[in-house]
């Protein structure tokens, strides 16, 4: 089942994208995931106008590492023009696509006509896809949500937007099979992109929605039969599902999940990447989050996540290693979030069940 995934003029050995994640692919994560087999990522969704006011907030959603590279920059915006000198500066400062999201369910979100509002609106959807593709050179991309809702409308206003992505000759589209209004729950309609698919089998078609391990993206692609995966919310804390997803698409076994150590190295790393961007204090407290990620992979999962969860500092961090990571043994498999919830029974697990996935 390997084939490449083209981009643009990027050709991907394998046919997954790490996805944008709002508060989590940062720099540091995408990183971290690139140097155990993640061939392309996509930054957190960027808005438009605070790119363009400049200031702290942008610098560090700007920052990239010589091994970030191909790399999207992900735009978040409601206006035309906006949105594309937003689009300029991302190619300025060495991005080398340019994603549009219309897809984030988030209330504030759609509350100022952004993100997923603007599959309810294909004029001003159009706008803002003929703008951006006017403004660069670069290769454009777009994420999607299936519809704004069930209704035949919303599948009539997506068809209109999908349409013209082929029109402007995008380089690529992921589409969530859930709508906007369902958010998270419910199950991703894979035979909608299947479907999808076929009705447009010359665009480059990524798929999204519940995967968490490798054996989902095995499963989606056999199913959709699309060109490449959008993995998001089963990739933080799992850098190996990139290298997992390529053994299976191989027709190798699955590799054992990564070991203690190899668990402890990626948690380093990830955390040294992270103080790079916000600093050591900013940067212990960002990784908080990232830690009960990772203990989901620990055989001790709950007991790291309390600990993980109540660090401060940076001495606090590495204390939580010293204590869970400084001896070697065989970690345990990626899990689904249903099955996390049942391992951390007792846990408040609100932040950690549902990023904000966009």
């Amino acid at each position: 089942m390997r084939k490449p995934l083209k981009i643009g003029p990027f050709e991907l050995a394998l046919p997954a994208i790490q996805a944008g994640l709002a508060g989590y692919s940062d720099m540091a994560m995408r990183v971290t995931a690139r140097r155990r087999g993640c061939p392309y990522a996509v930054t957190e969704a960027l808005l438009d106008r605070v790119m363009l006011a400049g200031g702290k907030a942008r610098e560090k959603g700007l920052i990239l590492h010589d091994e970030d590279h191909p790399v999207a920059g992900q735009l978040l915006g409601s206006e035309a023009d906006e949105m594309a000198a937003a689009a300029r500066l991302l190619v300025e400062y060495g991005f080398d696509t340019v994603d549009l999201n219309f897809a984030c369910p988030v209330k504030k979100v759609m509350g100022r006509c952004r993100g997923g509002y603007l599959l309810s609106d294909p004029a001003q959807a159009k706008a803002i896809m003929q703008a951006v593709r006017d403004a660069v050179s670069v290769p454009i991309t777009m994420k999607l949500r299936r519809g704004l809702d069930g209704s035949a409308l919303a599948a009539e206003r997506f068809e209109q937007i999908f349409s013209h992505a082929t029109e402007l000759n995008f380089a690529a589209v992921a589409v969530h099979g859930r709508t906007v209004e369902q958010k998270y729950t419910g199950r991703a309609d894979w035979d909608f992109l299947a479907g999808l698919k076929q009705h447009h089998p010359a665009m480059t078609i990524l798929g999204s929605g519940d995967v968490f391990c490798a054996g989902d993206a095995m499963g989606m692609l056999g199913k959709t039969n699309l060109d490449g995966v959008w993995i998001a919310r089963g990739a933080i804390g799992n850098p190996w599902i990139f290298s997992e997803f390529a053994a299976l698409l191989d027709g190798k076994p699955l590799p054992p999940a990564p070991t203690i150590f190899e668990q402890r190295a990626a948690l380093l790393e990830h955390f040294m990447l992270a103080v790079e961007i916000y600093g050591e204090a900013l940067a212990s407290r960002q990784m908080r989050k990232i830690g009960i990620k990772y203990s989901r992979l620990h055989p001790e999962g709950a007991r790291v996540w309390q600990d993980f969860i109540a660090v401060k500092n940076q001495r606090e961090w590495d204390r939580v290693l010293d204590v869970y990571y400084s001896a070697d043994g065989p970690g345990r498999p990626q899990i689904s979030v249903a099955d996390a919830a049942d391992l951390y029974n007792g846990c408040q697990m609100d932040a950690a069940r549902v990023p904000a996935e966009v």
